[in-house]
């Protein structure tokens, strides 16, 4: 009987010792803004539907297209389209939504994400709320979690994000305070997403470390074009995905490369070197102040030339000249047929984008929609029509999101 006790008062002391570990490792991911959801690779389906909620972190993505064009890219070969119902001001109330007409902003605010039909839902609520201070947290949680309780009614998945850090624009203490508090409303997501294991991006950090590094925003509080850039390569890594752009080694000599780069016609032109880059995804186009971006493009590593310069090509055209000894060290790309297709690509998305606004959002919703539909009704049908144009932007989006892979041409320059 005795030996009995003593395994079983071992069993329980190592019950005990689990569970508390399970419970200080659970608490540590939370404060670290991670769950076992956030742990895996996300991956995106045939069929889904994306679809951005929250406040102006998303709206003013609609004059950049950076976040849906990073996705758009990665899943190249799958059928993903995708909807923001951001809207600047907003909390997770939907309080920015209102109108003089019926429905409630709240009520709006889930009429717009059910008639989005999403799969899969990014939000980024809590900079507004944070305004509020600690006494406004109680109702930011109870809002959170109504609007997740809908998400998942849905048959949805969704993806929490943090407030994005305050960066400029106020004086050195009144950005540390504010950022203290944004700070703890981000925990309070992240411990929202730990408790009910969905994914959370921590977007707070990686921005404000980066913000001291170029300039991300014009005001300090809204991202600019770089911001945008930036949040998209943030959300990417949130994601689990690997990094884009991985340097390329070719030997010249000997003709040989490791993936993804194929040599063509090896041995068969004389002090020339053709090859293909044979990437799963196109690149995200650079901001137009490229110069305040630490990012590298795709940079090309060729050993074995002679010493001279020579000129690279890209189907033909040309896209960057340097020294035997440049191309040795490695050569950083930024322009060339990927990165053409890659700005096609995201004026398409940005057309969709605004026909679909102007559908959702229409000037004059009361006239035509609201308690004096009887005086512009008939312009209802006008917005249903902007379906087609919608659709066949999204078929054009689906035929230019795959990848190219031009042909590279080495040639020295004489």
């Amino acid at each position: 009987m005795r030996k009995i006790k003593v395994s079983t008062t071992l069993g329980y002391i190592l019950f005990l010792f689990t569970t508390l570990f399970y419970q200080y490792a659970l608490a540590q991911n939370t404060v670290q803004g991670t769950s076992q959801a956030s742990a895996a690779t996300y991956d995106l389906k045939n069929g889904d539907r994306v679809v951005f909620l929250g406040n102006s972190l998303f709206e003013n993505d609609l004059q950049y297209g950076y976040l849906e064009l990073a996705l758009t890219t990665r899943w190249a070969h799958r059928d993903v389209t995708f909807r923001n119902i951001g809207w600047s001001g907003d909390t997770v109330w939907g309080e920015a939504r209102s109108y003089i007409s019926s429905p409630s902003a709240y009520d709006l605010l889930i009429e717009q994400l059910t008639k989005a039909q999403p799969t899969v839902v990014f939000i980024a609520y809590g900079a507004i709320e944070a305004l509020e201070g600690e006494a406004g947290l109680p109702r930011f949680n109870q809002g959170l979690t109504k609007l997740l309780d809908k998400i998942d009614q849905l048959g949805a998945k969704a993806i929490l994000l943090s407030p994005v850090p305050v960066m400029a624009g106020v004086p050195a203490e009144v950005i540390g305070k504010q950022n203290a508090m944004l700070e703890l409303y981000a925990a309070a997501i992240a411990k929202t997403a730990s408790s009910r294991n969905i994914r959370y991006i921590d977007i707070f950090n990686p921005l404000l470390a980066r913000s001291k590094e170029v300039k991300l925003s014009d005001n300090g509080i809204h991202l600019n074009e770089t911001g945008y850039y930036y949040l998209a390569s943030t959300i990417e890594k949130g994601l689990g995905l690997a990094p884009g752009n991985a340097p390329v080694v070719i030997n010249a000599s000997k003709n040989v490369a490791d993936a993804p780069v194929k040599i063509l016609d090896a041995g068969q032109l004389k002090g020339n070197l053709k090859f293909k880059i044979e990437t799963n995804y196109l690149p995200l186009p650079l901001p137009q102040q490229a110069g305040e971006t630490t990012d590298k493009g795709q940079v090309i590593q060729i050993t074995g030339l002679k010493k001279g310069y020579y000129s690279l090509t890209a189907d033909g055209s040309p896209v960057i000249t340097a020294s035997a000894k440049k191309w040795k060290e490695g050569v950083e790309i930024r322009q060339g047929a990927a990165f053409s297709q890659a700005s096609q690509l995201r004026e398409l998305i940005l057309k969709k984008n605004e026909m679909f606004f102007h559908q959702y959002r229409p000037q004059n919703r009361t006239y035509i929609l609201g308690f004096r539909s009887h005086e512009q009704g008939r312009h209802a049908k006008g917005l249903e029509d902007l379906n087609i144009i919608i659709t066949w932007l999204e078929g054009q989006i689906a035929l230019n999101r795959q990848p190219k892979s031009p042909i590279y041409q080495l040639t020295p320059v004489k």
